[in-house]
């Protein structure tokens, strides 16, 4: 499985951004796509997650109401809108496939991680 992100960029604060993640190779084999982040001097956390055969959602309450994640199968693409962004949302985003049933927040459970895109939202 490979993942390719991509839409990163810098932003005003207030205003939104989106981020893509395609899922190529045997993606029958994962159970969801996580969008994960990692702030400066901070640890990664987990920010959205959707199914790949369900279109469950869940999503980190610091991101729940601004951001939407959804899926468009047709081009095997993970989409993160990201609205109302503020300076906290300032991270390297990371899409990431695989995951677990019952622990869909942790990414450890995730086996494949694309490479991440910055956001900077600027105050």
């Amino acid at each position: 499985v490979q993942l390719q992100a991509s839409g990163g960029g810098l932003v005003q604060a207030g205003g939104s951004l989106s981020l893509s993640c395609v899922v190529s190779g045997r993606s029958f084999s994962i159970y969801a796509v996580a969008w994960f982040r990692r702030a400066p001097g901070k640890e990664r956390e987990f920010v959205a997650a959707i199914t790949w055969s369900g279109g469950s959602l869940d999503y980190a309450d610091s991101v729940k109401g601004r951001f939407t994640i959804s899926r468009d199968n047709a081009k095997s693409t993970v989409n993160l809108r990201m609205n109302n962004l503020n300076a906290e949302d300032t991270a390297v985003y990371y899409c990431a496939a695989g995951g677990s049933r019952f622990y869909l927040r942790a990414g450890k459970y995730y086996a494949y991680w694309g490479r991440g895109t910055l956001v900077t939202v600027s105050s």
